[in-house]
């Protein structure tokens, strides 16, 4: 099972992760989640990320709260296992804007 980040080590990995945002778009913490708004140019595109996300959470064993409407994608991560942010949240994140 993940362990839950301490808030210390939540704000340092929150502002690496924004370090890698490439758009005017930046993760948000929200209680015990970490949230984004992805857009693409068109649904196909959406779609095709998160059929890529899709393998890596599958591969790390944990999966995304995620909505889709069109060319948008709003994401939610959180570990419930943990009641919290893991690493592993981070992680997918980090993948989230790698294959954006």
């Amino acid at each position: 099972m993940a362990t839950k980040l301490s808030e210390k080590e939540i704000t340092e990995k929150l502002d690496a992760l924004n370090e890698l945002v490439s758009d005017d778009t930046r993760w948000e913490r929200s209680g015990d989640t970490i949230k984004k708004t992805f857009t693409f140019k068109s649904f196909i595109r959406a779609f095709g990320w998160m059929s890529q996300i899709a393998i890596w959470a599958e591969k790390l064993k944990h999966h995304p709260e995620w909505f889709n409407v069109y060319n948008k994608v709003e994401v939610s991560l959180t570990t419930h296992d943990a009641d919290g942010l893991t690493e592993l949240d981070f992680t997918l994140a980090e993948k989230m804007e790698k294959f954006r």
